[in-house]
This record gives structure tokens, sequence and C-alpha cells, in this order.
């Protein structure tokens, strides 16, 4: 390969890399997913140890769980906004660092108060790697097949989920707590060398930051999420203000960013009918799934009569069938229309909670994991569908924003599961572990009617933003801005198919001259390494 072969062509329009260089990005991009997923299990799993060991009071252990989902939750979409302004690798390589530096701070963790603020810290990189995680997946995979990249994204995480606490159990049999987080370090880094030299490196729009906005939206979550499990949990006044606070400080921020082209909160995105209806059906599925995931243990421990380890087990086909059908309906969605295949899929939901519900006082083995089976092959069916969907009715320049939506759809989603199954069992007792499942299965079957509402939806509603790279040697930066606002117009109304226009061909990075010094490029490194 001659120097000027190692150099990517000037001013491209990005839809997806080429292979081999896809893979190694992709596997980077999942790698840190997947860390940030289990990181949430594997201290679950820990807490009575790391108490024991630290000499700490249980209620206070667990805010080992607490720092890392409010840092999280705080941060989702500041950082979303972040990524679609400066790039989203960007945000992505310096989270994942973040990541692997609180990792090692809490492997190395002499106290609780230390351990708390390592979590916190491990956290605020878990956010910058969740909220640029859809967005990368679609900058990675060709418009053709971002089905396919969202189905291997949802398998991954469904995996993650489902190792979690297996994992965890063999690290803590074989090793002290201190490792369960000390594995981190050299995947992270390995995940982390991956990304810089494969990512590739899209302009953000360079508008200037809105820190008010940022601090509004991240009191608004805290408020919001901390305040509803306060409220279900003790039934307190104090809970109930906070969350009222939050839905005030929502009102202000939605108030303030109602007119603003690329606001933190995306009231732009949530204009566009199929975004907006992917949301709410991602919304209530997650809450329909967090009531069944909370409400089984209960169900199969205090009714059933199991232990915990069979309990575990019986609940380990739904993260399994959700995967491995995830993977398949990505493929299906870069052909057939989300609100039919996510509709299927939570009527598949539905059914299978409603067994759920239904389930004899001495159920067979097989009873409970076809049932759980079920549950989960419907959720995968729904899951890569919806979010090909959503990242895709949002324009490539706001690809973070939909992403940050995303992760905050599931994040609150999964709380009012919970929330939901607290108030139930305040009110109720044990005993309504099958009126919450039942619950599920109506909150699964609206959803499913939701995700159908998108096929009333036009066909040719196509997001018309596609990001330009900025490459050395282009020289005509406005002639290519005009290139894209005509491909715009041109995905929306016309006949032609611009993606196949401006598709790069894997042959146009191999011409060009070498970059100008401070030029921001699509690296070539990983042709380099390959090569």
């Amino acid at each position: 390969m001659t120097a000027k072969q190692q150099y990517a062509a000037p001013s491209e329009i990005l839809d997806g890399i080429p292979t081999p260089r896809r893979y190694y990005a992709a596997a980077a991009v999942w790698l840190a997913i997947s860390m940030s997923v289990l990181d949430s299990a594997i201290a679950n799993i820990a807490l009575p140890t790391i108490a024991a060991e630290l000499h700490a009071p249980p209620a206070v252990t667990i805010w080992v769980i607490n720092a890392y989902q409010l840092a999280i939750t705080i941060l989702l979409l500041p950082l979303a906004a972040m990524g679609d302004r400066i790039g989203h690798a960007r945000v992505y390589l310096p989270g994942l660092g973040l990541f692997i530096l609180g990792s090692l701070a809490c492997a190395l963790a002499q106290s609780l108060p230390w351990l708390i603020a390592a979590r916190m810290f491990q956290g605020v990189g878990a956010a910058g790697i969740m909220s640029m995680n859809a967005a990368l997946v679609r900058a990675i995979y060709p418009s053709a097949m971002l089905g396919r990249g969202m189905g291997y994204n949802a398998l991954v995480l469904s995996i993650s989920a489902a190792i979690g606490p297996t994992l965890a159990s063999l690290i803590l049999a074989v090793a002290t707590w201190p490792w369960l987080f000390a594995v981190n370090v050299p995947i992270g880094l390995a995940a982390l060398i991956v990304g810089y030299r494969c990512l590739p490196r899209v302009k953000g729009h360079g508008r200037k930051p809105d820190y008010l906005s940022a601090l509004l939206s991240a009191g608004m979550l805290a408020l919001i999420v901390f305040g509803a499990e306060s409220f279900a949990r003790e039934g307190s006044y104090r809970g109930l203000a906070l969350l009222l606070l939050g839905i005030v400080i929502g009102a202000v921020l939605i108030h303030r960013e109602w007119r603003k082209p690329a606001p933190l909160f995306p009231l732009d995105l949530l204009r566009i009918p199929v975004f907006s209806l992917s949301i709410v059906t991602s919304l209530t599925s997650f809450t329909a799934q967090m009531l069944a995931f909370v409400t089984m243990p209960f169900l199969l421990q205090s009714v059933l009569g199991l232990s915990i380890v069979q309990s575990g087990l019986l609940m380990t086909p739904w993260p399994i069938a959700a995967g491995c059908t995830a993977a398949w309906a990505g493929r299906l969605a870069d052909r057939y229309p989300a609100g039919l295949l996510g509709g299927a899929g939570l009527t598949l939901l539905a059914i299978g909670l409603y067994a759920l519900s239904s389930l004899e006082q001495h159920p067979s083995t097989l009873d409970i994991i076809w049932r759980m089976a079920l549950c989960g092959a419907g959720f995968g069916l729904f899951q890569s569908p919806n979010n090909r969907a959503m990242v895709n009715a949002a324009p490539r320049s706001r690809s973070g924003a939909a992403g940050g939506m995303l992760a905050t759809a599931r994040l609150l989603g999964q709380t009012s599961g919970a929330v939901a199954v607290a108030s139930g069992f305040h009110w109720l007792g044990l005993n309504a572990s099958p009126t919450l499942l039942m619950g599920a299965s109506v909150a699964a079957a609206l959803a499913a009617c939701i995700s159908m509402l998108r096929l009333r939806l036009p066909t040719n509603h196509l997001p018309s933003g596609h990001p330009v790279i900025d490459l050395p040697g282009s020289g005509g930066g406005a002639f290519i801005g005009k290139t894209c606002f005509i491909a715009g117009i041109t995905s929306v109304g016309g006949p032609e198919k611009p993606a196949e226009m401006l598709r790069c061909h894997p042959a146009h990075l191999l011409r060009s001259p070498p970059p100008l010094a401070g030029t921001q490029t699509l690296s070539s490194s990983c042709f380099k390494a390959s090569d």
C-alpha cells in the first residue's frame, strides 16, 4: 500500500464503514456497552459481601448501586447533546476512559465512601458509553444493514443482562469482590485502543453548549426517578414532593427549549410521528418487562416455594430467547416495518405474561420455561425493529439525541415498572404477584397497539440529515453542503435511491493525499493495521 492509499478520500458522505474495519469498530462498541450493563448486575450480587468486608450497614451499601444509576440518569441527555455537538466518538472514547479509571478506583477502594465515589465516577463514564451507543451503531453500519446492527446490539445487551449474576457468582467463588471491577480494566483498554483506531469520526454541528438546559435536564430526571422510587417504597409525601418538583422542572425545560433548532431535550425529534410513537412504545414495553422481572422472583420463591438457585435458572430463558430473537429480528427490520414486527412481538409478550399470571399452584418446570421463553422471544422481536425505527427516524446530525432518548426511555420504563411493583406489594402484599403480572400483560398489549399505529404513517418519510466528514483536500465545503441538501430533498420525495448514490465506495478510502494538520478525518488506521 502506498502512502497516499493510507488516507481517506476528501469530503465523503458517510453511510457505514467498510469491512473489516466495521467488525473492529462494532466489537469496540459492544465490549464497552456490555461492561456498562454487566456492572449494574454484578454489583447487586456483591452487595452483601461488600457490606460485610467494609463493615457498612446494608441500607448505606445500596448507594453502591444508586451512585452508578444516578450518574447515568442525569447525564444521558446532556452527553447525547454533546455528542451531536462535538462528534460521537469524542464523547464515547473519553467516556470509556473514565469508565476504566472508575473501575480501577472501585477495585482499589478501601472504604465505602471511596467505593461510592468511584462508582459515581464510573457511572459518568457509563453514561458516555450508553448515550453514544445507538449513534455509533448507526455510523458503523450502512443504512441497508442498520436493522442487523441494532439486532446484534440487542443480542449483546440481552446476553450481558443474562450472564451478569452468574458471572459475578463465579468471580466471587474464586476471588474477592474488587476483582468484579478489576476485570473491566484490560477489557476496557482493548475496547479503547480498537475504538480509537477504528471508530468513524463524524463532525458535530458545533453549536454552543446550553449549560442551563443540561442542569435542568439532570435535575428533572434525578428528581422524577428518585421521587417515584421513594414514594413507592415509603408512601411518604417527601417522595411525592420530589416527583412533582421534577415534573415542574421538566415543564420549565420544555418551555425554554420549545423553539430551539437542536434542543438538549429533543423536542424536534418528538415532533416526528414515528419517533414519538417508537419512544412511547419503548417506554410502555420496558415498563411491562420490569414489572415481570421484579415480580417473578417473588412469585417463584414466596408463592411457589422455589429456591433462589431454581428461580434464577427458571428466569434465564427470557434473556436468552430475547437475545436470539433480537438478532434475527434485526435482519427482518431491514425488510419489514417496525410497527408490524413490534406489534407482533409485543402481542407474544402480552400472551406470555398472561400465561405467567395464570400459573397453577404447583407448575412443572416446563410450564414455567415455555412461558418465560415466549416472553423473551416476543420482547426480542419488538426491540431491534423499534430501536432501528427510532434511530433511523432522526436526521443523522441528531443521532446522538435519538440514542440518548432511546436509553432514557428504557431507563424511565424500567423505573416505572419497579415503582409499580413496589406500590403493589406495599398495598396488596406478596400475594399481588399474579395481579402485577396481569398488569404487565395489559401494558404489553397497550404497547403492541401503539406500535401498530406506526403502520398508518406515510412510508416515504425519511430523515434528511446526512453528516459530512471534513477530510483533507476537500476545498469545497459549500458544494458538499449543497449536495447534502439536495440529497435530503431527493430522499423525501423522489423516486431515486439516494442512499445508493451517496454510499461511499470502499475504494474511495484509498485515494487521496495525506491529511492537513488539525483536520478531522475518517481514520484509516485499521486499514494500515490489517494490511
